[in-house]
């Protein structure tokens, strides 16, 4: 990727997290960047294809991360927890104001957007990776359970948003894990 469109996307995702997508316009983020606006639309042809970039951008950095954290786990059970870290982490490096990709399809609603079709490719990966989790923990149904877990990452992420009080993660974490080791103690019984 080339350093404009590199700091383009820097830019804009900056300025997204902080004050929102549709409020933030095509001459902060120029600015931001120390671009003229034909040099943004040079690499970009509308602010709506510089979201998506922004979508996908954050995406490939949430990937790397999820890899990084996963690594460190020592079995599936463990690696599954460890999302309600990583939430937590972006939540406090996100300035508190909630997931972009939440708050990204809230402000494109139509289901085709290209926007609101990056937003699905980046939560349907967080279910296959729970999904391919729980399959690896032995759970009978991983998509189950994967889609259990996703609720409740959603639902810690937006609660800790809302509140700035980041123990709603902990709180979750618990849950889940009382949750899996239910469902382990059904699979080990059956």
């Amino acid at each position: 990727m080339d350093k404009t469109r590199t700091r383009l996307i820097d830019s804009a995702l900056r300025l997204f997290l902080s004050h929102g997508v549709h409020i933030t316009g095509v001459t902060a983020i120029a600015s931001l960047a120390g671009v003229t606006k034909m040099t943004l639309y040079s690499h970009f042809p509308s602010k709506d294809s510089l979201i998506v970039a922004c979508l996908d951008e954050r995406d490939r950095r949430w990937r790397e991360e999820v890899a990084r954290t996963l690594a460190k786990q020592p079995d599936p059970v463990s690696s599954m927890l460890a999302f309600f870290d990583l939430y937590e982490r972006f939540l406090l490096r996100d300035s508190g104001r909630g997931c972009l990709f939440v708050n990204s399809a809230a402000e494109f609603p139509q289901p085709d957007h290209p926007v609101r079709l990056a937003v699905s490719r980046h939560k349907q990966g967080i279910r296959e990776n729970l999904s391919a989790l729980a399959a690896s923990a032995g759970v009978r149904d991983p998509d189950i359970a994967a889609e259990g877990l996703f609720i409740l990452l959603e639902g810690s992420f937006v609660s800790g948003s809302m509140s700035q009080d980041t123990p709603v993660f902990d709180t979750a974490r618990r849950m889940a894990q009382s949750w899996i080791q239910q469902q382990e103690s059904r699979e080990k019984s059956a």
